[in-house]
């Protein structure tokens, strides 16, 4: 059932990426021969005007199928391509699947706080407990120290607003970690490494976070709590990418494998956990496709402003072993992704 759940909500995901994509391209009057949800043979569909909407056989992605694009079939002016239309409105198209996975997000996030009426905040990083022969308690951290920041053996280090960036930092960074802290009056620093804890699938240090503070939400205060935790979470995996990019955090990367584990745990917990994963997936998605990669709707883009910096189209060999190179990274983190899911499932 797990599988069948990731399915739905990959597919509403990527059905409204594309339409993103489709009601851009029909504004500016991009010839759009055919929408598909799905690839594969065709098991259903049907045709409105010039364009086929179309079900395929294997629920896997989707596609709008553009003149300049794509191979089409009919005779097609050159002002009704994509190559035969402003430069900024080829952007437009490629942004605006990306757009429409932040919009989904958005309401998604919107609807679960109208739902709730509430919403709680992330506690201040203080320490409420420590657990008992943890690294923390070997180290020496103790009730109520406040964490005024964490330095990392790259050198980098971060002033945590919340406790959500302690556990997040200690999820990317596995090696020793130097805290700064507050102990009354008091500032001193302690080391800590963390450790696997193999039952949870997760690093941790055998500190005790306090619990977070319950606060009423009108419906305008929904509306600015839904906005800040879109940016928060956008935020996050742009970190995550960047840490990714220094070899930080790459045991956190995870595949398809790992997607139908998390929402197999979501979907025990309720319809609303199921939503709320939608929207986190969604703005995966969308995040993941603003990457420079050629293959992804952000190479497009940054393609587009090269051609526009200067003043020609790029070389068209040049540019097919870039799709190639960026499918072949897409193909090795998906080899890596789905390694460490099978590492981590057995």
């Amino acid at each position: 059932m797990s599988i069948l759940y990731t399915l739905l909500i990959l597919s509403v995901i990527i059905m409204v990426h594309e339409i993103g994509h489709l009601a851009s391209a029909k504004l500016f009057n991009v010839y759009c021969q055919e929408f598909s949800l799905g690839m594969g043979p065709k098991i259903w569909g049907f045709k409105r005007k010039e364009t086929s909407y179309n079900l395929r056989l294997f629920p896997f992605g989707g596609f709008v199928n553009m003149a300049g694009e794509a191979m089409i079939d009919v005779e097609v002016p050159h002002e009704r391509t994509l190559l035969g239309i402003k430069k900024y409105q080829r952007i437009i198209i490629m942004l605006s699947g990306i757009f429409m996975n932040f919009i989904l997000a958005f309401v998604l996030f919107v609807g679960i706080n109208w739902n709730l009426g509430y919403i709680y905040q992330s506690p201040k990083a203080v320490i409420a407990g420590v657990v008992e022969n943890s690294p923390a308690e070997v180290a020496g951290l103790q009730l109520d120290d406040k964490i005024l920041k964490m330095t990392f053996v790259d050198g980098s280090s971060i002033i945590p607003k919340n406790f959500d960036d302690v556990i997040t930092y200690t999820q990317l960074y596995h090696n020793e970690i130097t805290f700064t802290l507050l102990r009354g009056s008091t500032e001193l620093t302690i080391s800590v490494t963390p450790v696997y804890d193999e039952e949870n699938q997760r690093y941790f240090l055998g500190v005790m976070l306090p619990p977070s503070e319950k606060v009423t939400i009108n419906l305008f205060e929904g509306i600015g709590y839904a906005f800040n935790t879109m940016i928060g979470t956008i935020y996050g995996m742009f970190l995550l990418i960047g840490k990714l990019l220094t070899g930080v955090g790459l045991q956190s990367v995870s595949g398809p494998l790992g997607i139908i584990e998390v929402t197999q745990t979501q979907a025990s917990y309720g319809l609303l956990n199921m939503i709320y994963l939608t929207a986190i997936l969604s703005l995966n998605v969308g995040v993941f496709n603003l990457l420079p990669l050629p293959i992804l709707d952000g190479g497009r883009v940054f393609l587009i402003l090269i051609e526009m910096i200067i003043k020609k189209p790029i070389n068209k060999k040049f540019e097919l072993a870039l799709m190639y190179g960026s499918a072949l990274v897409m193909i090795l983190l998906m080899v890596l992704a789905t390694w460490q899911d099978l590492g981590k499932l057995l």
